[in-house]
């Protein structure tokens, strides 16, 4: 068996070295001479899997170690009988995490109280989702945007116009798609945009393409109230500079970039490629993930909960690292621009998640137990 694989999936010979011969390509080089004769394709989403790409190979497996499928063409899959899978939820709580280190750089930055702040969740997936289980755990005011959940099942959400008009925060979880009945293509757009609050903080850690990237520039040119944290970009690895410039926090696609998540995306894609062939799984993530370098933190139980917020997360993850080694990358040339943007997602330092984080509170205290459980963390 021939495995034709995106060379930056962790895990890949711990997982699959022992079901056939693995050739490594980066990502956005993988052609169709590359699959031509390989029956099993493991990539990321920088890799565009089609007809195009696939028709007359001996592909019978695609997975792909990410949450989205929007690079994945599943009519054509259907069409010419060939299984695949996703890993729905490798790296939520990654993402989560970012959002968490962007909300208290901004917080620092404008001297709010985060719990004042109302936010809004455009997407309530694998990742919005626990986004919004993580704001209401802390005790936070959050209104949820997720048109096709709620024709599906009703509950508890808002229009996108509403959640606009109500919010001091909108963070963007939503899939990328250009048809259907709720297409996600510039969901912000320019009228959208000039919607937004007086001081609204927005963040996209979806897709690019979710947000109208020039229409986003020249409004942040004209209105200094608003701040923006971008992780996608339109058009990436290409990033357009100018808009690079007026966020807060500016990251080559890497929030949910989580060791926990890289590696829990190839375990799950692992288990879809057993499940297809019939076979044993004969490893488990559990056995090949390192300890964290921090192991438990110890609070007292007159800690101000502001202060334990932000150490608990900035101990585990600060997504103001990965802005930095981001606007370090930056150039005016094309080529070195989109090479320094891949180079920081190849060389990704590891990272951890906050879930799972020991806590231990020394005396009573009500107000860090929910703190410390609405992040996830156990407490000892």
């Amino acid at each position: 068996m021939l495995i034709v694989a995106d060379e930056n999936i962790p895990l890949l010979d711990a997982f699959f070295e022992g079901y056939g011969e693995i050739r490594r390509y980066t990502g956005r080089s993988i052609d169709r001479a590359a699959v031509q004769d390989a029956d099993v394709l493991l990539v990321r989403s920088v890799t565009r899997v089609d007809r195009a790409l696939l028709e007359g190979s001996r592909i019978r497996f695609v997975g792909t170690c990410t949450i989205g499928t929007d690079h994945l063409d599943l009519d054509y899959f259907a069409e010419a009988g060939i299984h695949w899978s996703s890993a729905p939820g490798c790296n939520a709580r990654g993402v989560v995490d970012y959002v968490l280190g962007s909300l208290l750089t901004l917080a620092e930055l404008e001297g709010v109280d985060l719990a004042q702040r109302t936010y809004g969740v455009v997407g309530a997936g694998e990742v919005g989702g626990r986004l919004v289980k993580v704001l209401r755990g802390l005790g936070w005011k959050v209104l949820v945007c997720d048109p096709p959940r709620q024709a599906r099942e009703g509950g508890d959400y808002v229009s996108l116009e509403t959640l606009l008009q109500a919010c001091d925060v909108i963070s963007l979880h939503t899939p990328l798609s250009k048809d259907g009945p709720h297409p996600t293509w510039h969901l912000l757009d320019a009228d959208r945009l000039a919607r937004l609050k007086p001081c609204t903080w927005l963040i996209n850690a979806s897709r690019g393409p979710v947000v109208d990237n020039a229409a986003l520039r020249e409004l942040l040119l004209e209105r200094v109230d608003l701040q923006a944290v971008l992780d996608v970009w339109e058009g990436e690895p290409q990033v357009d500079l100018a808009l690079a410039e007026l966020c807060v926090l500016a990251t080559p696609h890497i929030a949910g970039y989580s060791l926990d998540g890289r590696q829990r995306g190839t375990s799950q894609i692992y288990q879809a490629f057993c499940a297809w062939r019939e076979i044993p799984e004969t490893l488990q993530l559990a056995d090949l993930l390192p300890k964290p370098w921090l192991a438990q933190v110890s609070l007292q139980a007159e800690t101000d909960p502001a202060w334990a917020l932000a150490m608990l997360c900035r101990g585990v993850y600060d997504p103001r690292c990965d802005d930095a080694d981001f606007r370090r990358s930056l150039s005016d040339v094309t080529a070195e621009q989109r090479a320094g943007f891949d180079a920081l997602r190849k060389h990704y330092p590891a990272r951890r998640e906050i879930e799972g984080l020991r806590v231990h509170i020394e005396g009573q205290s009500g107000v860090l137990e929910q703190l410390v459980d609405a992040l996830g963390c156990v407490r000892v």
